[in-house]
């Protein structure tokens, strides 16, 4: 068999209609980005203390399934990861169990090539008809949101108390802001975190 000579690079945002779906359908759809070791990192040093166990770790498909419910349209979920050396097969597999599209990424030990790679995304995206969830703390991204900020739907996931804050100053514009933990209930066991509450929400319950 001849090897393969074709040496295009897969754009991770392109689809293509599938069956029974029509034209605008395929066109209009949410892209879900997860930069997922800044959420890994946030989860472990900031609120955790220490490395997060398995069962402590987001349950990735209930922020498909949130996505979905909450814009009411397809989603496409791409999950970005640095690999050195071998593909973690256990987890690509799960991602793609779940729905996910992993984005296993390498380069030179300087590059942070997940966001290189979030960030190009975010660039391809703004030239497309798409509605886009991004997930991470990350202000490096900013730069490459604001740009959407054009009349579509514009979200930002993470953790509230450690977003950038550069992420608020967006908000006027229209961008969303939705926490992880209270609003996607990734979580199977409820985290120790301290925020601000919002009178509405208080239950002395959770202190007593």
């Amino acid at each position: 068999m001849e090897p393969r000579t074709d040496s295009r690079v897969e754009d991770p945002t392109e689809r293509t209609q599938t069956p029974g779906e029509s034209a605008a359908e395929a066109a209009r759809r949410t892209y879900v980005l997860v930069d997922g070791e800044n959420v890994d990192a946030t989860l472990g040093s900031s609120i955790l203390g220490r490395r997060p166990r398995p069962d402590e770790r987001p349950r990735w498909e209930r922020l498909i399934r949130f996505a979905e419910s909450r814009w009411d349209q397809p989603v496409t979920g791409l999950f970005f990861l640095a690999v050195n050396g071998e593909l973690p097969m256990s987890f690509v597999q799960a991602l793609l169990a779940i729905g996910y599209r992993p984005v296993p990424l390498m380069g030179a030990p300087d590059e942070k090539v997940v966001d290189i790679a979030i960030q190009r995304t975010l660039a391809a995206l703004a030239e497309r008809e798409a509605d886009v969830m991004l997930v991470s703390h990350d202000g490096d991204f900013l730069p490459q949101m604001e740009p959407l900020l054009d009349g579509r739907r514009v979200g930002v996931v993470g953790f509230g108390e450690f977003r950038n804050g550069g992420f608020a100053e967006l908000t006027h514009r229209g961008l969303e802001t939705f926490d992880l933990e209270y609003d996607v209930g990734a979580f199977n066991t409820r985290l120790s975190r301290v925020r601000i509450i919002p009178i509405a929400e208080f239950d002395p319950a959770d202190y007593l």
